[in-house]
Parts: structure tokens; C-alpha cells; sequence
């Protein structure tokens, strides 16, 4: 079984791929790509059984809602609320309410932060994988699932402060990563992922994207599903780093 994880960014610069192998014993990492293209991105897409990408794929349906009625402002007379509880709710997805009701914080706002120029080339990339005859479903049910690897790292139980800027940070945690995963076979991949934030990243995307495919993770309930279809679902991960392995003999 292959896993990928992409850690996407608004333009190839900045934007990282991970593939990693799995078997009953071990996870190796097979790929690991820096300043990585849409086109690379598809080819990965059809050579693995699961890739999770790093980056909303959608936005909050009630601040499309909130775009569509802006637009008839002079047309219409349209009440908007303006203060910030709704602002809030527009900014954020169900998913992204979520997240932040497991892990007490709050991820970015697609809506408003920086996250959006990333968001847009996301929703190429996507609309290209679907080109190719993969079926994108943005529960996460389909081959593409959205993964967050800083709160999957959390969840994991790992000190995640200050790991993105700092080197001696990654190296350290890398450190204790493999403590808990001896089964993790990084390569020749270690220096880059301590050198390369982004580089990092995909691998815990690659890893976490694991745990969706197979099960182990949290789903969307009935209702948040129904968002979760145009929004996209943060798929967090379940149970310890160390189990990822366990059961794999199976799914091989």
C-alpha cells in the first residue's frame, strides 16, 4: 500500500510530496519531492492508494451564501449582521469548528486569511486529478482526504512549538517520531526533513493520510457530512502514532 501526503502552498515553491510504502512491519519512504508541480502532484494522485493533502478543500457554504447575496446589494435591500460572531461563522467550516472543539485551536480561516491563494490553486489541482478519472469526494471518502499535520502531530501527542521555524525543533522532533515509530523508515529523507518545513510536512501528511485509509480517524457525523461534501473534512487522526502500523499485515 502507498500513501502520499502534500504539503501545498499557493505556487510550487513552498509546496512539498511525500509517498510512503507500507507493509506488515514497516513504513518506508519512498518519495519525498521540494518545489512540486500540479503535474507531479496528478502523476503521485494515480500511483498511490491515498493521498492527503494539506490545504482546505473548500469554503464555509455560508460565506459563499454570504458572496452570492453580496452581490445584490443595491438590488435588494439585504440585512448582513456585520458583528463577529457572524463574521465568525462565515469565516470558518464545520470542519474547521470541529478542530478546534478536539485540539483548542483553531485552524485558518480560508475565508479570510492567507490560506485562500493556496485554497484556489487546491481547487485546480483538484479539478486536474478529476480530469485524469479519479473521483473526488471531499469527505475525505475518495482517494484525496484533507489532512492537518500539525494537529495530527498534537493528537499524537507531540510538542509541536516551534517546529515549523526551527530546525533544531524538527530535528528533535523527528527524533522522538521515530522513537514511536521504529518502524518508519526515512532513508535517505531525514536531512531534507529537517531541513524543509515543508518537506516535514508531507511526510506527517503521508502519515496521517495512513490512519484515514485505514479507519482510524475521525469521520464526519450525518450532519457535519452534509457540509463536509462542498466544505472538505479535516480527517484527525485516532489512537497513537505508534499503532499506525498495527493491522497493516491486513490492508497490504
Amino acid at each position: 500500500m502507498f500513501t502520499a501526503g502534500v504539503d501545498l502552498a499557493a505556487e510550487p515553491k513552498g509546496t512539498a510530496a511525500a509517498v510512503i510504502e507500507w507493509s506488515a512491519e514497516t513504513a518506508v519512504i519512498r518519495e519525498l519531492h521540494l518545489g512540486v508541480s500540479d503535474d507531479v502532484i496528478v502523476d503521485v494522485a494515480g500511483r498511490v492508494n491515498k493521498m492527503g493533502i494539506d490545504c482546505a478543500l473548500g469554503w464555509p457554504k455560508e460565506f459563499i451564501q454570504f458572496l452570492t447575496a453580496q452581490q445584490s446589494l443595491h438590488a435588494k435591500k439585504i440585512d448582513f449582521d456585520g458583528g463577529m460572531d457572524w463574521r465568525r461563522r462565515l469565516a470558518y467550516r464545520e470542519t474547521d469548528r470541529h478542530v478546534r472543539s478536539v485540539t483548542g485551536r483553531w485552524p485558518l480561516s480560508v475565508a479570510t486569511d492567507r490560506l485562500g491563494l493556496t485554497a484556489m490553486r487546491c481547487a485546480g489541482l483538484l479539478s486536474k486529478v478529476s480530469a485524469s478519472g479519479i473521483t473526488i469526494d471531499r469527505t475525505g471518502a475518495g482517494l484525496v482526504a484533507e489532512v492537518y499535520p500539525g494537529a495530527a502531530l498534537r493528537l499524537w501527542g507531540f510538542d509541536t512549538t516551534g517546529y515549523r521555524v526551527s530546525e533544531h525543533k524538527r530535528e528533535e522532533l523527528l527524533k522522538l517520531i521515530c522513537d514511536e515509530a521504529p518502524w518508519l523508515d526515512l532513508g535517505d529523507h531525514r536531512i531534507v526533513m529537517v531541513k524543509s518545513c515543508d518537506a516535514f510536512d508531507a511526510v506527517i501528511a503521508a502519515l496521517a493520510t495512513y490512519a484515514v485509509e485505514t479507519g482510524r480517524y475521525v469521520k464526519p457525523t450525518g450532519q457535519q457530512r452534509k457540509f463536509a461534501q462542498t466544505e472538505g473534512w479535516i480527517a484527525l487522526p485516532q489512537g497513537t502514532l505508534g499503532e499506525l502500523i498495527l493491522g497493516s499485515s491486513a490492508l497490504a
